[in-house]
């Protein structure tokens, strides 16, 4: 799944980073939009799947968490970190896999910045907070869907108001297909992301999630430098995790695939071509990036794929809430970086 997920991230160079910042400083939806499509459509079988009857006998469970001040402030964080970082945790991978070196330093922050809030989750974990609640489980999963359908539908249509408004016309994707060697028009990506959500779903019984494993690789690395990670608060549950392989983790495994994935991508498109010529106010931003995505992440819940994406295909408030001020930290983040680099 993670390899599937790699190629198709790589040619569809399917984000979300650059379709909010596209949306909210030039007023352009096209990629919004696509992620709505993409939301809805797994949301058509993640919603019967994670109901209490199950769909066709199979059962999951959702990303169900409650919303408070420290899930506020981490996707508010996380979303200035992604405009910093350039990419979010998916992009991250699928970057780096493809070559980019300073998308390997923002990789590698991130996972130093997880690391960190999990030994100050003692703090964090006790600010206040809403119940957790389901959609699904309020109102089934076709009250739910209606529900998703409505808001999701509301937000659809005004970027398409506000793009005609502000440009006349809706931008179109010129892509000419081409299956293996890529570029892959977005349409193609929808439904690739789509199918890696749904297997994952039904083979890990729980939605896709990237920034978990992230925060278990800072906390091997801490533990082989000697930092007894196991005494603090967030792992003392994960003993398990900290003393088994990676390679029993489906998160990291999948991750692991993302990387390969894109790497096999950019090499059979003959892109594979790394670079240390890196501007050094570019390093400075993509250390900072990866630092704010891994902090904010695990207050969050993840990132725009375990807690966003995660979030609404299982009917969770929190996804919104994930939602609203992820996209507010991104405004924010797009103008500070953009005053950084100019200054």
């Amino acid at each position: 799944m993670g390899l599937f997920a790699g190629f198709s991230l790589y040619h569809a160079s399917f984000g979300f980073t650059s379709a909010w910042r596209r949306f909210h400083s030039e007023a352009r939806g096209a990629g919004l939009r696509w992620q709505i499509l993409l939301i809805l459509l797994v949301a058509l079988v993640s919603y019967p799947l994670i109901s209490p009857d199950g769909l066709w006998g199979v059962k999951a469970g959702g990303f169900v968490f409650p919303f408070g001040v420290a899930a506020a402030l981490g996707a508010f964080v996380f979303g200035i970190g992604m405009q910093f970082g350039g990419g979010c945790a998916s992009g991250t991978l699928f970057t780096a896999g493809g070559g980019s070196v300073r998308m390997m330093i923002t990789l590698v922050f991130f996972v130093a910045g997880s690391l960190l809030a999990t030994a100050h989750s003692e703090i964090w974990g006790n600010w206040p907070r809403l119940p957790a609640v389901s959609l699904v489980r309020e109102f089934g999963a076709v009250g739910a869907y209606g529900i998703l359908l409505a808001l999701l539908g509301g937000v659809f249509l005004f970027s398409r108001w506000w793009e005609k408004r502000r440009h006349g016309v809706l931008e179109q994707d010129s892509t000419t297909p081409t299956l293996v060697r890529g570029p892959w028009p977005k349409s193609w990506g929808v439904v690739a992301l789509a199918v890696v959500s749904l297997a994952t779903l039904l083979i890990l019984s729980r939605p896709w999630g990237i920034t978990s494993g992230f925060a278990l690789w800072g906390a091997k690395i801490a533990a082989g430098l000697g930092v007894e990670v196991q005494n603090w608060a967030y792992w003392k549950g994960q003993r398990g995790a900290l003393e088994n392989s990676l390679f029993t983790h489906s998160t990291s495994v999948m991750n692991f695939g993302i990387m390969a994935g894109a790497l096999f991508a950019a090499s059979l498109a003959g892109k594979f071509a790394p670079t240390l010529r890196i501007a050094p106010r570019e390093i400075l931003t993509a250390v900072l990036g990866g630092l704010l995505m891994g902090y904010g992440a695990r207050l969050a819940y993840g990132c725009n794929i375990g807690a966003y994406l995660g979030g609404l295909v299982s009917g969770s408030l929190h996804g919104w809430g994930w939602l609203l001020f992820g996209f507010l930290g991104s405004v924010t983040g797009d103008r500070l970086k953009r005053g950084l680099l100019q200054a």
